[in-house]
């Protein structure tokens, strides 16, 4: 996988994780070694804890992974949390909370308009969406809306929904799907009791080169067992190469 930092076209390569850490539950330890491992620029959590010291165990996760808080986990955002290497600018938080449907969890988006480098802004949004089939499919209406229009940016997150589900074809169509665009790692997101799902997953707009995403396997220093420790979920970890400022690049064929 390639390394972040400056590309050969003039842009800057970024390493994006999403995980959904379900709300710090399980082997805490092992969750932070196979983000540390991951060395990502930007991390995209989902089920950052919500109900006891939100703020402080959003602020542990930082400190033991070697980022900083973004965006998200509070109130608004309702879970998704943005961390990041120190050096990233934050030009702009963008946390929303979503319309709420009686009975069920309330929910919301963690974004941030970054630059890293000399790159060209670009937002980047975590989301972990409603187990409820129209609930989810509204959310999955919402979520280009954290994008400005002629902005960079990505989406990452928990989806609830296979790639064949009417949300996630609906964001396809709008953006690229990393896994089949730049297919690396591993493809399904879900253990240990449902190993063959695809749920999480990271979306670009066309003007961001996908150069590799996929489920990591053989992290230095991490296990097979860690990765089975920290979560429900398996990580997804990609490499996008934002275009430098004032610069833009053709849209990738098909």
């Amino acid at each position: 996988m390639p390394p972040s930092g400056p590309g050969p076209d003039g842009g800057h390569r970024v390493r994006l994780l999403s995980y959904n850490i379900r709300s710090l539950r399980d082997d805490r330890r092992a969750l932070a070694r196979v983000v540390r491992a991951c060395e990502p620029d930007v991390v995209c959590i989902q089920e950052s804890p919500r109900y006891w010291r939100p703020g402080g165990q959003a602020a542990w996760l930082a400190r033991r992974t070697g980022t900083e808080i973004l965006a998200g986990g509070g109130r608004v955002a309702a879970g998704p949390l943005l961390l990041g290497r120190p050096g990233l600018d934050v030009l702009a938080v963008r946390d929303r909370l979503l319309p709420k449907t009686r009975g069920l969890h309330a929910r919301g988006f963690a974004t941030a308009l970054l630059r890293a480098g000399g790159s060209a802004p670009f937002s980047v949004t975590s989301c972990h969406l409603s187990l409820d089939p129209a609930e989810r499919y509204t959310q999955f209406e919402l979520l280009p809306e954290q994008i400005e229009p002629g902005e960079h940016g990505v989406i990452a997150g928990d989806f609830n929904e296979h790639p064949d589900g009417p949300g996630w074809q609906l964001l396809a169509g709008l953006l690229q799907d990393g896994h089949p665009t730049a297919p690396w790692g591993g493809t399904f997101t879900s253990v240990p009791d449902n190993p063959y799902q695809r749920i999480d997953a990271v979306f670009a707009t066309p003007g961001v080169r996908v150069l590799a995403c996929g489920v990591p396997h053989g992290l230095p220093g991490v296990g097979e067992a860690d990765l089975r420790a920290a979560t429900d979920h398996l990580p997804v970890l990609a490499v996008l190469e934002i275009p430098a400022a004032g610069e833009d690049w053709p849209a990738p064929a098909g």
